[in-house]
């Protein structure tokens, strides 16, 4: 196999993977009212139908990256993608709910390994020089699905229902085993015959479901208790990661590779700063304006259009230049997008709330795949799947970090009450609130992604 076929196979790969899974994770939120309707479900278990994804790709994802490392990143994919296709085609079928949430969990599960290994095999596919172009073309991917997973889930489930939305992608990730099977005439182990470190994984795991679910607790006393004990075993599992002679995550990596360890920080500020925009915006077009669900979608949509179209350009800038000052431009121009949102009003014209989308998605479209570059610049070719993962972690401890800071914000200002109009001046302010600690996390996200420090020439 050329090295042309090969960045081709690869490429392909990654961007059926990077679109299935976003456009799954977008178009359930369209999907979960008629789910509840036809189960008669109490929203509290409704919610659990994204939560069990989140926490389950959250977890195994960088013991999955691990696993890549050592058995074969090409075998763990094809292994994660089956589970993935398989579990949501169970879904599609389920009979009750437990059924449901069971598919959930190996979606989860098959999603983690996907992550953990697809961006890896980018990366060994393409050489510094080459990389940020790959990945960029990868991040665009992954906004297109998050453009049209609102749009498809809309549209099939109104049409035909729920279980549609699970079957969407069972086609797409079947293609994307056809690719790795047939195509895909390579595999990568730097790390084949170590030990895989089962009880830092275990250690693992617990920080992140207290944290997780701490997060999404709050402000109630027992989710900072959650917080407090995810926070405990992150320490106990750091402890043992310097102690264990094959360590699932090596924290040399964030003790001595400063440009791994800002670039990681950067990644966790910034998705924890933009992923509660889309929700509470949401809330805002429908509840304060009064738009329907269609038409705030369509607003939505100005974000990750913007991110699309700029990633790609983004990524291959960062070949030529170094992946840090253009990774700090883009966190700047998000700054500058949740500062205007800051202002927002109840009467602030629609075009001003597109304007600051598209700040917002410039900037985030700016950052994220010279980031990603530099994260996967960094480190040795062995690493590259706990680098992958660790990608993922963060964008799954940003998005989870994001939506707590704006469900305690909305706890302070509205309450536990449902939002009629009389709680609409609170519900402007707690959103201005939210949209300015954010932008705040932004301005602190251009120092850390600023001190990464340059990438060696020959990583660049």
């Amino acid at each position: 196999m050329t090295d042309t076929t090969l960045q081709r196979a690869a490429l392909t790969l990654a961007v059926i993977s990077s679109f299935v899974t976003p456009v799954m994770a977008s178009a359930v939120n369209l999907a979960l009212p008629d789910l509840g309707r036809r189960m008669a479900l109490d929203a509290v278990t409704l919610s659990w139908v994204q939560t069990a994804y989140i926490l389950t790709t959250a977890v195994c994802v960088v013991p999955s990256g691990r696993l890549g490392d050592i058995l074969g990143r090409k075998r763990v994919f094809i292994w994660g993608m089956s589970c993935f296709a398989l579990a949501s085609l169970l879904a599609c079928l389920a009979p009750n709910i437990v059924v449901v949430l069971a598919a959930r969990v190996a979606q989860g599960v098959g999603s983690s390994m996907v992550f953990g290994t697809g961006m890896a095999i980018l990366s060994e596919a393409y050489p510094p020089g080459q990389r940020g172009r790959a990945l960029g073309i990868n991040v665009a991917a992954i906004y297109i699905g998050l453009s049209l997973g609102p749009l498809l889930g809309g549209l099939m489930t109104s049409y035909l229902t729920w279980r549609s939305v699970f079957a969407l992608v069972v086609p797409p990730s079947a293609l994307a085993l056809w690719v790795a099977v047939y195509k895909l005439d390579a595999e990568w182990a730097e790390a084949k015959g170590e030990h895989f470190d089962l009880l830092g994984s275990l250690f693992y795991a617990l920080a992140l479901v207290g944290l997780i679910l701490g997060l999404t607790r709050l402000p109630s006393w027992g989710g900072g208790g959650l917080a407090l004990a995810g926070l405990a075993f992150l320490l106990v599992f750091g402890w043992w990661e310097g102690r264990s002679p094959a360590p699932v995550f090596p924290v040399r990596l964030i003790k001595t590779n400063r440009p791994f360890a800002f670039s990681s920080l950067a990644a966790l500020i910034n998705y924890a700063a933009v992923f509660a925009v889309t929700f509470l915006l949401s809330l805002y077009l429908q509840q304060v304006k009064g738009f329907s669900a269609s038409l705030a979608g369509l607003i939505l949509v100005a974000q990750p259009v913007m991110q699309a179209i700029l990633s790609p350009m983004a990524g291959r800038l960062s070949d030529r230049v170094q992946p840090r000052l253009v990774a700090s431009l883009g966190m700047g121009l998000t700054a500058l997008g949740l500062a205007g949102l800051a202002l927002l009003r109840a009467d602030s014209p629609v075009a001003y709330v597109v304007g600051c989308l598209m700040l917002n998605g410039i900037g985030f479209g700016v950052f994220s795949s010279p980031n990603m570059n530099a994260i996967m610049s960094s480190v040795a070719p062995r690493y590259y799947g706990i680098a992958s993962g660790t990608v993922a972690a963060m964008r799954l401890m940003g998005q989870m970090v994001s939506m707590g800071i704006a469900a305690s914000v909305l706890a302070m200002f509205v309450g536990p009450v449902q939002i009629t109009p009389a709680a609409y001046p609170a519900l402007v302010t707690s959103l201005k609130v939210t949209f300015l600690i954010c932008c705040l996390l932004c301005v602190a996200g251009i120092f850390a992604s600023l001190s990464r420090g340059e990438l060696p020439k020959d990583k660049k």
